[in-house]
């Protein structure tokens, strides 16, 4: 829009030194070569462990907007350990991630994650420390043979959702009306006190 009024003619200079705000972005494709070479030699220092680190427990998300949505957690509590029966410190050494300050607050999410360790402790091909003294529960030759780096996330969650069949509306949905399911339970509720009020008068009256 012009400007009106007696005012100063505009005379804005914004072509000077205009280089020095110019970013570019060249070294993009070497970055991108650079990062995937630390992850490979990460993962070969690591070997023959999972790249994507030790297992984590299934959680769900904070609030109650997001309570319904799960995902994985930081680690399992001592108490999911303890049920699981697996040692809180040798579980850091077997690749399961312990979080001590993480409490369960029902029996489901426990016995959840407790099932979890011990699928996860079934499949574990664990490396004997020394070949020739191997520990009991220690994989024998055959199994360390067959051993592969898992590159994904350790026991992934699997959501299996079930979708509706389709089928024909009932008379009762047809006639139901959620506007005024809403209003009659919100008026129930608001005179809720009043009509225990008056049921206690009328039956001292009656008296």
């Amino acid at each position: 829009m012009a400007p009106k009024r007696n005012n100063m003619i505009p005379n804005g200079h914004f072509h000077k030194d205009w280089q020095r705000f110019v970013k570019t972005w060249f070294n993009q494709p070497m970055r991108k070569k650079r990062r995937h070479a630390t992850r490979v030699s990460k993962a070969r220092t690591i070997a023959p462990r999972p790249v994507a680190g030790p297992i984590r427990p299934i959680v769900r998300c904070p609030t109650f907007k997001y309570n319904t949505k799960v995902r994985l957690g930081r680690g399992f509590t001592l108490d999911e350990l303890k049920a699981a029966g697996i040692a809180k410190k040798s579980a850091r050494t077997i690749g399961i991630s312990v979080d001590y300050r993480r409490r369960n607050k029902s029996v489901e999410s426990l016995q959840q994650n407790v099932q979890r360790l011990k699928e996860y402790r079934s499949k574990l091909i664990l490396f004997p420390k020394k070949a020739s003294a191997p520990k009991p529960g220690d994989a024998n030759e055959e199994e360390v043979k067959m051993a592969t780096q898992l590159s994904g996330d350790v026991m992934p969650i699997i959501e299996v959702r079930k979708k509706e069949k389709a089928r024909v509306i009932t008379d009762d949905e047809r006639k139901y009306s959620a506007f005024t399911a809403i209003r009659v339970a919100r008026a129930h509720k608001r005179l809720k006190g009043y009509r225990e009020k008056k049921a206690r008068e009328a039956a001292a009256e009656d008296k």
